[in-house]
């Protein structure tokens, strides 16, 4: 009985502290990205919170040896390229075609990248090297 007990009063204690954050609203209209303590809003915020992950996967990949020096060369100057543009697009502000685009670039550096880890390790469940 006490173990019931101490069992319910867990879960009652669990559901007490995650309730309030699952009732959190999610605006799929709201562009902000929370960063480092701040809140980046704008049509950009997306691709640049892409572009630091991107960045540390990067990084990793470096630390671990996943990576050889030409896949991080040529990830790096695709991540320079879509900054550059970026920067072009910024100064008149975004519109549609070029935030497609700018999404479409991250897709190819995040494939590449996924798909240079996926040769180091195979393709997947079950193959190995």
């Amino acid at each position: 009985m006490k173990t019931l007990i101490a069992a319910l009063a867990a879960v009652t204690t669990v559901t007490a502290i995650a309730a309030p954050a699952a009732a959190q609203s999610y605006d799929r209209n709201d562009h902000g990205r929370y960063e480092q303590g701040r809140y980046e809003r704008g049509p950009g915020a997306d691709i640049n919170q892409r572009q630091r992950e991107l960045e540390r996967r990067i990084d990793r990949g470096i630390r671990s040896n996943d990576l050889n020096r030409r896949e991080v060369a040529s990830l790096q100057a695709g991540l320079r390229d879509v900054n550059r543009l970026q920067a072009t697009y910024r100064s008149h502000g975004f519109d549609r075609a070029e935030l497609r685009e700018l999404d479409r670039r991250m897709d190819v550096l995040e494939r590449q990248l996924a798909g240079s880890l996926d040769r180091r390790y195979g393709e997947g469940y079950g193959h190995r090297r």
